[in-house]
């Protein structure tokens, strides 16, 4: 009885999971654009809205893993040097995971961002040591409890916004994913310490009954 509940159950969830997917216009035009994943789509809403990738810039990429926002990176900041009228950026895309390879994008792959050593192999692999832009997707993995969840994703931006004091350029930019919850204002009130313009934005191609929103912080105060 209990394994014929249990298949009930996952052939449940299986089933809504895969009609969701087939309805939902972003996976059909991640498919149709050749992303690596719907999320692409936040991050372009997002830069057609506030510009916040352009030409030249150097991004680092954090949770980068399958790549999608690296391969928009990658087009925003003309990476490749596809367009000679404009400056070449530079993209690094760094996460705990495997990342297959992008061209225009150098991966740091199994790699932990809270380790001090990782912030050197950081430094080491940009073209000078500091970034115009972070963007972080990241996210632990769930527990299924929605506060234990919500606190070790804040905790993971606050590591982050550490981090940027080494590695993110004066007026620079970061743009972080959080879940809403009791300690986001202690995040989005140590961001308005660090940068001069923090909003909070909660783009289309996130799903609504997602408690996902990002903070874009413009204007780093930092030396």
């Amino acid at each position: 009885l209990h394994t014929t509940v249990g298949f009930l159950k996952k052939t449940g969830t299986e089933h809504w999971w895969l009609e969701r997917q087939s309805k939902d216009p972003f996976v059909k035009a991640t498919k149709r654009q050749h992303y690596r994943c719907r999320s692409a789509f936040k991050l372009l809403e997002i830069d057609d809205k506030l510009h916040i990738l352009r030409p030249g810039l150097s991004v680092l990429d954090c949770g980068a893993a399958p790549g999608a926002w690296s391969q928009v990176a990658v087009e925003r900041v003309n990476a490749l040097g596809t367009d000679p009228a404009v400056p070449t950026g530079f993209v690094l895309g760094v996460d705990l995971l495997r990342i297959s390879p992008l061209e225009g994008a150098v991966f740091l792959p199994e790699a932990d961002i809270a380790d001090p050593r990782t912030l050197k192999t950081i430094q080491s692999l940009l073209p000078a040591e500091k970034v115009d832009v972070i963007l972080s997707d990241m996210a632990p993995n769930a527990t299924g409890i929605k506060e234990l969840d919500h606190q070790k994703l804040i905790n993971l931006c606050l590591g982050l916004l550490n981090l940027s004091q080494s590695i993110l350029k004066p007026k620079g930019t970061m743009l972080c994913k959080f879940w809403d919850g009791h300690e986001s204002h202690l995040l989005q009130n140590r961001l308005k310490e660090q940068f001069q313009d923090v909003r909070t934005i909660k783009p289309q191609a996130s799903r609504k009954d997602s408690a996902e929103s990002y903070y874009l912080a413009r204007l780093y105060k930092g030396k």
